[in-house]
């Protein structure tokens, strides 16, 4: 039995972890290396997006990739292995090779149930036997003939799976060698075979054949971010109450409020946009009205009110809507504020927020404006008592100090779970809003 697990030794798996919380499976959606491959401890081995969003997962051993036991693609569960690493073998002082000592039953699910390397992994043996292999054999060994590692956004990467395009034959133009979706979308016109046409006779191809030629139907799997959005929003929509209130507000204040900021210096390195202050002013009214900043615990039987606003921000991205919050961001001045906002969405929008940005929110808002839309009646973040809607800004006639006038006007939105929040509650935290949005200077909400 010795000499039998002896062809095993150095030889480890890696099991897909659970880099969320609770969740159950996550499909791996492409491998940044391939077996033959030398892998360093927290290199980037691979992609997954698990229902909450794309993350990617990091080597918990240093060797050689021998076997990639999931294809990309495909959805697994958690404690799956994935991977299997040649680690390399230790010897006792004989010189002879030293097998893995067979590990408990319970060993099993202590490796399936450890976090990840970069989230926080404790060294264990394993690593242990991976740091002590001499430095002279890892200089000396053979570099293996690698993949080349495609460098593209998880956005890119999909139009390119749905296009049907190799990423690795696409010519990169972004920086560091990136490929943006103007490679993809050049490299897949390059790639359409156009038919001889007759000199100087452009070809003429008739509506109807277009037409034709288009599918009638085309399904898409429900998996991954989009899958845990809909169960998220119809477990919101049954058992929360939800009441929502409307309020239109004069903002030509507010956007001379946003002009000014952008010319000062805390604030040249980001970006102002009037959902900044729109944010601030629901902070100062969460402050002003704890209540709205609630969750149901069902179990307990209690209402709990959270004295800290983890404030979420909705983001539409490719793989469905994502709500990642800013932590405390009571705290936070309105440069501060800012530059946590520039942060968020840019993650979001480039597919890299973690389960982590996701946890824990408060209250939520969803800017509909930047799509044209005036207003909405959003569903509740689920565990939170409000999330309020911020429509476009219009030119709109408006009485302004008795005359009409021609002013910027928004629509607000305050849905709130009306076990939480009764009417007088909701319409005072959307007044108070609406008042620090018309007039920020008055309530020194600018300049905070």
């Amino acid at each position: 039995m010795k000499q039998g697990m002896s062809q095993f030794q150095g030889i480890q798996q890696f099991r897909l972890p659970d880099v969320g919380e609770g969740l159950v499976d996550a499909e791996i959606l492409h491998w940044t290396v391939q077996p033959g491959d030398e892998v360093k401890v927290n290199q980037i081995i691979c992609e997954i997006e698990t229902a909450k969003a794309a993350v990617e997962l990091p080597s918990p051993y240093a060797g050689t990739v021998r076997e990639l036991l999931v294809e990309a693609g495909r959805t697994v569960d958690v404690g799956t292995p994935i991977i299997s690493v040649d680690t390399g073998g230790t010897a006792d002082s004989a010189g002879a090779t030293k097998p893995k000592a067979e590990a408990p039953a319970e060993a099993d699910d202590e490796v399936r149930e450890k976090p990840l390397v970069g989230y926080g992994e404790k060294a264990g043996a394993t690593r242990r036997r991976a740091r002590s292999r001499p430095v002279a054999v890892e200089e000396s060994a053979p570099v293996p003939t690698a993949r080349a590692v495609v460098l593209a956004k998880p956005p890119v990467r999909k139009l390119a799976k749905d296009l049907g395009i190799d990423l690795g034959s696409v010519t990169a133009s972004g920086p560091g060698g990136i490929v943006t979706r103007e490679d993809v979308r050049r490299h897949g016109a390059a790639a359409i075979p156009s038919a001889p046409v007759a000199e100087g006779k452009p070809r003429a191809v008739p509506p109807e054949a277009d037409v034709a030629a288009e599918p009638r139907e085309t399904r898409v799997p429900i998996k991954g971010v989009r899958k845990h959005t809909a169960a998220a929003m119809v477990n919101s929509a049954f058992t929360a109450p939800h009441v929502t209130e409307f309020l239109q507000v004069d903002v030509t204040k507010m956007m001379k409020s946003v002009r000014k900021l952008r010319e000062r210096p805390e604030f040249a390195q980001v970006r102002v946009s009037p959902l900044l202050l729109v944010a601030k002013a629901l902070l100062t009214a969460v402050r002003r009205y704890p209540g709205v900043n609630a969750s149901w615990d069902e179990a307990a039987q209690e209402i709990v009110v959270k004295h800290y606003v983890n404030l979420g921000i909705a983001a539409a991205t490719e793989r469905g809507l994502v709500v990642p919050n800013i932590k405390d961001a009571h705290t936070k001045a309105l440069p501060e504020l800012a530059q946590e906002l520039r942060a968020l969405t840019e993650t979001a929008r480039a597919g890299r927020t973690t389960p982590a940005d996701m946890s824990g929110g408060t209250i939520t808002i969803t800017n509909v404006g930047v799509f044209g839309v005036d207003a909405g009646t959003p569903i509740l973040n689920p565990g939170e008592a409000a999330i309020l809607a911020f429509g476009q800004i219009r030119d709109m006639p408006w009485v302004h100090k008795g005359r009409i006038r021609i002013r910027k006007v928004t629509t607000l939105s305050l849905s709130f779970d009306h076990r939480l929040v009764d009417g007088e509650l909701g319409s005072k935290v959307l007044r108070d809003v609406g008042l620090m949005l018309e007039d920020p200077e008055t309530v020194s909400l600018a300049w905070g």
